[in-house]
């Protein structure tokens, strides 16, 4: 009996010990900040999407881990304006690209992080976009209250295959590329 106590105890000392190394640090969402970019063959379109929520975990000063949701009613592009990005925006948010009336979050999990140099952290992550989660790898970078990460995302392993020649023949110049560029910036 006093040996399960004793191992109980240990337990519970280690299981503690674990989680007082263990900080969450909240983003602030209003400061940090998701930059988009689509590619065409005829141009790009850019633009924005704001965070809902989100977090670091940290263990010491060692990134350990984060989770974030996106609101992707938010969706908008910066490089238009009037009707134009009015027609754009409606696009993007219709069920041929991002179906934001049905999905109005995106998630992104941090699964596996590994060091890569001072500051920088190679992420794997779990990206759930219209309801399909896939994963995604890149690199990210943490300084004092901020990081920053730089990633390319191939749409059409979520289920948006508009525009896309991977899936349709004689688009032309209509083609839009299959990846697109996002840059993160986090303030917490």
């Amino acid at each position: 009996m006093k040996n399960l106590k004793t191992i109980a105890i240990a337990l519970f000392v280690a299981a503690a010990g674990i989680s007082v190394n263990a900080q969450t640090k909240k983003i602030d969402v209003k400061a940090s900040t998701i930059k988009w970019v689509g590619k065409k063959v005829t141009g790009e379109h850019s633009g924005t999407v704001n965070f809902k929520e989100g977090s670091l975990v940290f263990k010491g000063k060692k990134l350990a881990g984060g989770n974030f949701t996106v609101d992707m009613t938010s969706l908008t592009s910066t490089d238009l304006t009037g009707e134009y990005q009015g027609k754009l925006n409606g696009h993007l948010k219709a069920d041929d690209f991002f179906g934001t009336d049905k999905f109005p979050t995106s998630k992104l999990v941090f699964k596996t992080i590994g060091a890569k140099s001072t500051d920088v952290y190679t992420v794997t992550a779990d990206l759930t976009i219209k309801g399909i989660t896939k994963p995604v790898t890149f690199d990210i970078t943490v300084k004092g209250n901020t990081a920053t990460t730089a990633f390319k995302v191939d749409r059409t392993k979520y289920d948006i295959k508009y525009g896309s020649g991977s899936f349709f023949d004689g688009l032309g110049d209509k083609t839009i590329n299959d990846e697109f560029e996002l840059a993160v910036a986090l303030k917490f």
